[in-house]
């Protein structure tokens, strides 16, 4: 997606997350500001603005279908080139059973004494290399913020400062996150190559257990926040560091922490990134500034832009009459 097809998604999801009926209630909407702002409806015939709104979701509709067929074919080819390589690894090993004359045992004792072998020998592998993670460097570890100098902010003292990418650098692993994503590193200290098999990860929807086989798993709790599972991905770097990319449900959102049992980051320290910011136009620069606000104000308990207009029109009208009593009006 281009960045300038992609500029208003964080205005379109805030409105979209406001229709508690799902998408129908979200196009009633877009349809409901066409007949009331526009003459789209009667400015052309029936057939015309039909049919433009035909071609605009077909070719939607198509790129949609496309898009996925193509992460459905990735998907494939990675499994059928892992089943080849495993293949592979199989005829090779009984080639080399073959030449050592071990011909006098069915296929099945065979493969039993393959797969024996192999797990001894991985097995070994690991036990000697003690399956711990790789140390972060201990210059990198994100430090908690010790002093604030607005009084705002004495909540945040004790909170990590977020790392370079918005996310945090802990003893064993670290992240960086945008409003979209968030990508875990995990490196591994052992004196051998890592093959996938040999490790766990298992992604949920607000879960993560990430380690290798027969170690205790470096991470194994719940998610800070929601993700799509179908567009989380993770890939081993190197033979030694494994890279996950965690797809956000709620992109309007900064994570505090990757899982639960974290320390927690100051969110309010967050940078997002200006270049996204500047490449919008002013007018809608200004609602990114005013969304990013307001949820900063809703996470520390504070009164949004909405809220502080509110209180300064019912202030007002207070001191225009003086005479009524609002001990027991409550603001909403």
């Amino acid at each position: 997606m281009s960045a300038e097809e992609g500029q208003f998604d964080n205005i379109l999801l805030a409105v979209a997350e406001k229709h508690r009926g799902g998408v129908p209630d979200f196009l009633g909407t877009l349809a409901s500001f066409l007949r009331r702002k526009t003459d789209f409806f009667t400015g052309a015939k029936q057939a015309e603005w039909e049919k433009l709104l035909l071609d605009v979701f077909n070719k939607e509709s198509k790129l949609a279908i496309s898009a996925h067929n193509e992460k459905v074919k990735a998907r494939e080819a990675s499994q059928r080139i892992k089943e080849e390589k495993e293949r592979a690894e199989r005829e090779a090993r009984k080639k080399e059973i073959d030449d050592n004359k071990i011909c006098d045992i069915t296929d099945e004792e065979a493969a039993a004494i393959i797969k024996e072998e192999e797990n001894k020998k991985r097995q070994q592998l690991l036990d000697s290399a003690g399956g711990e993670p790789a140390a972060s460097n201990r210059d990198d570890i994100s430090k908690p913020i010790e002093k604030v100098d607005d009084d705002s902010e004495k909540s945040e003292v004790g909170k990590l400062l977020p790392n370079a990418g918005n996310g945090c650098t802990l003893d064993k692993y670290n992240w960086t996150q945008t409003l979209q994503e968030v990508e875990l590193k995990i490196p591994f200290n052992v004196s051998f190559a890592l093959r996938a098999r040999d490790l766990v990860v298992s992604i949920g929807k607000k879960s993560l257990k990430v380690g290798i086989k027969g170690q205790e798993p470096i991470i194994d709790g719940e998610l800070c926040g929601e993700v799509k599972q179908e567009e989380s991905v993770w890939v081993l770097q190197d033979s030694k560091t494994v890279m996950i990319t965690l797809d956000k449900i709620n992109k309007m959102n900064w994570w505090s922490r990757l899982v639960t049992t974290d320390p927690e980051i100051s969110t309010r320290k967050i940078n997002p990134e200006s270049s996204k910011l500047s490449d919008l136009d002013g007018e809608t620069r200004s609602m990114v500034e005013k969304m990013m606000f307001d949820q900063r104000q809703k996470e520390m308990g504070l009164p949004t832009s909405e809220d502080r207009k509110k209180q300064d029109i019912l202030e007002k009208f207070k001191q225009q009459h003086p005479e009524m009593d609002f001990s027991k009006c409550k603001f909403n």
